[in-house]
């Protein structure tokens, strides 16, 4: 994969795919490796560039602490490095916080913006406080992530479904973190605790299209309906599942890849 240098940092990215131009923002702690799938679902119908943000993968790790408004900055330096003036943005989670924070920053370069599972932060609502989990022993935070991922599973929910059982259990298998993995994943968090745009988004002019989930206990449904009654031309849909609601209900994925692609969201508009 290709890096940037751009001032203080390299950026590792990727483009993929063909079709209409896509910037992909990643949620928090997720690299180009661990949502190699989702990116691959996008470049069926788009080109997309994702890039591992600052402090992540093979990015590099500047000394903090970082803001929103720098990891916007990196995306609109990756998109001068690549050429590409305009594009269609789409974030999802922390991504979905930067996305906004980018095209509040360059509405001028934005055509289409899909915001999935996030929030605006301030009087929009803010999502769970991740950072707060770093307090926790590894077998409270293992306690906790199921019903903050989606608020259905319980212990007797998992059980009887093991599907969603085998999905967490993924998501939550043990790997060594490096001492510098972690001080990126940590300054990641400490810059999403001050995301707040919910007084600038009235000035996105694009159609905007945001996703939910349905049992989402990190960006919950009322954050997403905040979004869109901020910005002029959205709507919104609900999709069956949580935080991850992409992997578990098939039509969201198809509906925003749509959206990024043709600019149909779903109910024709």
């Amino acid at each position: 994969m290709p890096m940037f240098a751009s001032h203080d940092i390299s950026i590792n990215y990727q483009i993929s795919g063909s079709g209409p131009r896509v910037l992909f923002f990643n949620g928090s702690g997720a690299t180009l490796q661990s949502t190699e799938l989702l990116i691959r679902s996008l470049s069926k119908e788009c080109e997309v560039l994702a890039h591992d943000q600052r402090g992540l993968g093979l990015t590099s790790i500047p000394e903090g602490p970082y803001s929103m408004a720098q990891y916007a900055a990196d995306a609109a330096a990756l998109l001068d490095h690549v050429g590409w003036k305009t594009c269609s943005v789409v974030g999802i989670s922390f991504g979905g916080m930067v996305a906004q924070e980018f095209a509040v920053t360059f509405p001028e370069r934005v055509e289409r913006l899909a915001l999935l599972c996030t929030s605006t932060g301030g009087a929009g609502g803010s999502s769970y406080p991740l950072h707060e989990l770093g307090a926790l022993s590894a077998e409270e935070r293992a306690a906790k992530m199921p019903m903050l991922s989606d608020t259905r599973f319980t212990p007797e929910w998992l059980t009887s479904h093991p599907a969603d059982a085998q999905m967490m259990s993924m998501r939550s298998e043990f790997t060594t973190k490096s001492a510098d993995v972690i001080r990126g994943e940590r300054l990641q968090l400490a810059a999403r605790v001050g995301h707040d745009v919910a007084d600038r988004l009235h000035v996105i002019p694009c159609p905007t299209f945001v996703a939910a989930g349905k049992f989402d206990g990190i960006a919950p449904p009322v954050n997403s309906e905040a979004i869109i009654e901020r910005i002029p031309d959205a709507t919104m849909s609900v999709y069956e599942g949580g935080h991850m609601f992409v992997a578990q209900d098939p039509s969201a994925i198809r509906e925003i890849r749509t959206f990024l692609s043709t600019g149909i969201r779903p109910g024709g508009q």
